[in-house]
C-alpha cells in the first residue's frame, strides 16, 4: 500500500502507457496507408508527424476520428508523466544524507523480533548500514553472503554489519537461517528509515535502491556507495574504506 501511495503517478503513468505501442502502430499503418507490421520498425516520422497534427486525408473519416483520439490519448500520457515528474519524486519526504551528514537515529526490529535501537551501537564501533531491495532475491542473497563471509574482516575493522529492507521479521529471519547470515537484518517494512536515509530507488520506482553506508565512531556518514547491480561490490567497497579509515 505504501508503494502504492508513493507512486501513484508512476503506476497511472505506466498503466496508461500500455496500449501506446498498438496505438501507434494502428496510427502508422493508417497514415503510411500499409498493413505491414515492418513499418513499426521504419525510421521514418516526417509523415506522421504531418498526420498527427495535420489532416492529410480530409475525406478520411476513420482516419480523422483514430487521430482525434490518438492525440487526446498522447495528452494525457504526457500529463500524467509531468505529474510523476513533479509529484512522484519523493524528494520532499526524503532526507538527504551525503558523506560527512550525520548518521540518521532510529529503531527497529531484527529478525529474532528484538527492538534494536542505533543509539546503543554509535560511537562505539564503526557501521557498515546496508539497504537492500528483497529477501532472497539474486542479487541481495549475493550481497547478504559476501557480507557473511567477511565477517571476521569487518570484525578486525571494528565494524558491525547492518542489513535493512522492507520485508518482516520472519522473512529476515527464513533469509538468515537458509543462508547462514552472521549479523543483524532490521525490518522496516513501512520504509520509513529507508526514507530517513533518503536511498534512491531503481529503475523508475519501481525496485527499492540498493545503498550501502559507512558510519564512523563520530556518528558521520564516512562513504556511501550506491549500486543496484554491483551487489557483491558493496561489501569490497565498505572493507575498503574501512581499511582507509584505521
Amino acid at each position: 500500500m505504501d508503494f502504492i501511495t508513493n507512486n501513484i503517478w508512476l503506476i497511472l503513468f505506466v498503466i496508461w502507457g500500455l496500449p501506446l505501442s498498438y496505438y501507434r502502430s494502428k496510427f502508422r499503418k493508417m497514415v503510411y496507408q500499409t498493413d505491414s507490421w515492418t513499418i513499426n520498425i521504419k525510421p521514418v516520422f516526417l509523415k506522421e508527424i504531418k498526420g498527427l497534427f495535420g489532416n492529410i486525408y480530409p475525406d478520411n473519416l476513420e482516419y480523422k476520428r483514430f487521430r482525434n483520439f490518438y492525440l487526446f490519448y498522447l495528452t494525457i500520457y504526457l500529463a500524467l508523466f509531468i505529474a510523476y515528474l513533479i509529484f512522484d519524486t519523493n524528494s520532499e519526504k526524503m532526507k538527504k544524507i551525503e558523506v560527512g551528514s550525520k548518521v540518521p537515529i532510529f529503531k527497529l526490529n531484527d529478525q529474532n523480533g528484538e527492538l534494536f535501537k542505533l543509539e546503543t551501537v554509535l560511537g562505539r564501533k564503526n557501521l557498515v548500514i546496508y539497504f537492500y531491495p528483497k529477501d532472497d532475491s539474486p542479487g541481495c542473497t549475493k550481497e547478504a553472503c559476501s557480507f557473511r563471509d567477511q565477517f571476521e574482516a569487518f570484525a578486525d575493522a571494528d565494524a558491525m554489519i547492518i542489513g535493512i529492507s522492507a520485508q518482516s521479521e520472519e522473512s529476515h529471519l527464513e533469509f538468515a537461517k537458509k543462508h547462514r547470515l552472521n549479523y543483524t537484518l532490521l525490518s522496516d517494512t513501512g520504509n520509513k528509515v529507508r526514507q530517513l536515509f533518503g536511498v534512491p530507488a531503481s529503475f523508475f520506482g519501481l525496485i527499492p535502491g540498493r545503498v550501502t553506508y559507512v558510519v564512523n565512531k563520530e556518528g558521520e556518514i564516512a562513504y556511501l556507495f550506491n549500486s543496484q547491480i554491483q551487489a557483491e561490490k558493496h561489501v569490497d567497497e565498505a572493507l575498503r574504506i574501512l581499511q582507509e579509515m584505521r
